[in-house]
């Protein structure tokens, strides 16, 4: 896409924003339906913990957000802080890191986001087309986080539409 031009750059960005923010609450009531006690769980000894999954999540996102908006991605590892020790931790960082980041890529302009970005020497994309990237390995890795809910006592929040446990907390609710 070397020929992208600005406008059409920000007009892909407006039709990615919708996406992008609909996907991050979606995610973000996966992350918070993780059980306080139990983000040690793994279904299999070589798959990552539900709170290793989740950082994981989480920290891609942030990485691809401000690599976008910094027109350069820094993959200096970022682990998870000590004072975030448990899903509703991860759900505030992750809230208050997009909030941030979301906020600098609507402020870019269409130059910006047609800005080549090198992704660790494997492929150079206009800054805009990293979005929609991102979208798709957030979306990838909450589905696995989804499937280790009910296995760890947790509910499934609604994703695309009622989940069985999203219906039954309605019946409840309404009596």
């Amino acid at each position: 896409m070397p020929n992208l031009q600005p406008e059409q750059a920000t007009f892909l960005l407006h039709m990615t924003l919708p996406s992008l923010k609909n996907e991050h609450a979606v995610t973000k009531r996966v992350i918070e339906a993780i059980p306080l006690d139990k983000g040690d769980y793994r279904p299999e000894q070589y798959a990552k913990s539900a709170l290793e999954l989740a950082w994981h999540i989480v920290a891609a996102e942030n990485r691809f957000l401000a690599g976008v908006a910094d027109g350069v991605f820094d993959f200096t590892p970022n682990h998870r802080p000590e004072t975030v020790r448990n899903s509703a931790d991860i759900a505030k960082w992750y809230a208050d890191s997009f909030a941030k980041n979301i906020a600098r890529v609507e402020a870019m302009s269409g130059a910006e986001l047609t800005k080549e970005i090198d992704f660790r020497g494997m492929f150079k994309f206009p800054a805009v087309m990293y979005l929609s990237f991102s979208n798709n390995h957030s979306i990838h890795h909450r589905g696995q986080l989804s499937v280790y809910l009910r296995p760890m006592g947790g509910k499934v929040p609604a994703i695309y539409g009622e989940s069985y446990d999203s219906a039954e907390a309605k019946k409840a609710a309404n009596g």
